[in-house]
């Protein structure tokens, strides 16, 4: 397949859902048995019928991620440039039609920003903005991160979808992965939660993956928002587009992340209400499909989730997240994106990790180790 375009319309949403709600007790205890599982096996581990097996998936969940990545916890922070945007979302505080004060930082602010993360110890951040192609567009991309660069060590981004050219104009200047969520992989309900901007275009977002794995990026992160269709039908497409890029792009890294709907200004209410439960489950499900994938945990779950949930597949958590444009520094009080939930000081983070038995780790990567 030249792209993941091609398979993806070879799916059809109704047929997958019926798949994964008609998964037996017998294909969770085949799933847990082997040891190389496919994308059958992974529909039973996210079907209702593992919800009885989930301590047996918690368990081998564990095991397999300390055997590939050790017991350490990478931490890092959302540093936010900009809440301009022309999209229509119906989830999200940034959205065009919500009636908020727009921030975008200039180069003083963010020193400011730099400053106070550097003082927090972040060694790995990610880069968030709205997707304003005039405000927050290449030209902004490139001094940001000509900027920001000689101060950490690892560099992220989540921001519009970018063609080729653009992501290969940004890699030598020390762009190291790019966050790309497709919200929702159902088309029709994408397009009632996407109405307008750039956004509203299903396919131009689900061919960023392959942009990014053509233009060369070392790491791709992927992710439906949980709460805009069942979670275990879009959790099924995540991984379905993750074994075609790793397949296909075989020398990126890749990361999932599990981001639930969480309250903001004019909020939507979830469609699928997924419990903390079920939230377990899926993270071990992914573990047990794929051993290498790097899974992340942000601030939007709470204390108590997060401590729990640590030993079971994680490899990466935010921490102090501040989810405004010059949240740490520059504006404290201005609009959040969402809400958080966890709003424990990094360093109490780190002294939880440790209480645990686990690494937190600041830096595991270096840009000078990869020349471009």
């Amino acid at each position: 397949m030249s792209n993941f375009r091609e398979i993806f319309d070879q799916q059809d949403w109704g047929s997958i859902k019926s798949s994964i709600y008609a998964k037996t007790k017998r294909d969770v205890e085949h799933a847990l048995a082997t040891s190389e599982r496919n994308l059958e096996d992974f529909k039973a581990l996210i079907s209702p019928a593992a919800a009885p097996y989930l301590e047996q998936m918690a368990v081998e969940s564990r095991r397999l991620t300390l055997q590939r990545f050790g017991n350490n916890i990478q931490l890092f922070a959302p540093f936010y440039l900009s809440n301009e945007c022309q999209n229509i979302c119906t989830y999200c505080g940034f959205s065009l039609d919500n009636k908020i004060r727009r921030k975008t930082l200039n180069p003083k602010e963010i020193d400011g920003e730099i400053a106070a993360l550097k003082k927090l110890g972040f060694q790995h951040i990610l880069l968030v903005t709205g997707e304003a192609n005039v405000t927050v567009g290449m030209p902004y991309f490139k001094k940001a991160l000509k900027q920001i660069r000689p101060h950490f060590a690892d560099i992220s981004m989540e921001v519009q979808p970018l063609d080729q050219a653009d992501y290969e104009e940004l890699i030598p200047l020390g762009l190291n992965a790019v966050l790309v969520y497709q919200e929702t992989y159902h088309q029709k309900d994408y397009k009632k939660h996407h109405p307008k901007g750039k956004k509203s275009n299903f396919y131009y977002r689900l061919d960023t993956p392959d942009r990014l794995g053509k233009a060369g990026i070392r790491k791709i992160g992927l992710g439906s928002l949980i709460g805009l269709e069942d979670w275990r039908v879009d959790s099924f497409y995540t991984g379905l587009h993750l074994d075609y890029l790793e397949k296909t792009y075989w020398q990126t890294k890749y990361t999932i992340s599990f981001p639930r709907l969480r309250p903001f200004s004019g909020g939507l209410e979830p469609k699928v209400a997924m419990s903390d439960r079920e939230l377990v489950q899926l993270i071990c499900a992914y573990r047990l499909f794929n051993q290498e994938v790097e899974l992340s945990l942000s601030t939007r779950e709470t204390e108590l989730f997060r401590e729990h949930v640590m030993k079971l597949g994680i490899t990466s958590m935010s921490a102090g997240s501040k989810t405004n444009p010059g949240g740490y520094a520059v504006e404290p009080q201005s609009l959040e994106q969402f809400e958080i939930s966890d709003e424990r000081l990094p360093s109490e983070i780190e002294e939880l990790i440790k209480k645990q038995g686990y690494e937190a780790v600041w830096k595991d990567w270096d840009m000078s180790l990869e020349k471009y």
